[in-house]
């Protein structure tokens, strides 16, 4: 049987917690930063949650944790 391969793209923006959920860095904050708020580029720096919905589609992509 060939080995379960880990989606390579998946695996740079997902990373698993302790808990087994998924978190992700937010897009949008990295360039063009002048016109955006204080306020926005700070909620960027946080990390996200992966929602329940989507939770399925990326445990597939990324088999091995």
């Amino acid at each position: 049987m060939p080995k379960i391969k880990t989606n390579r793209a998946a695996a740079k923006r997902f990373k698993k917690t302790g808990t087994g959920k998924f978190v992700f860095a937010k897009s949008h904050a990295s360039h063009i930063l002048t016109k955006k708020t204080t306020k926005r580029k700070r909620a960027l720096r946080k990390s996200q949650i992966i929602k329940k919905s989507d939770e399925k589609m990326v445990k597939l992509l990324l088999p091995n944790g």
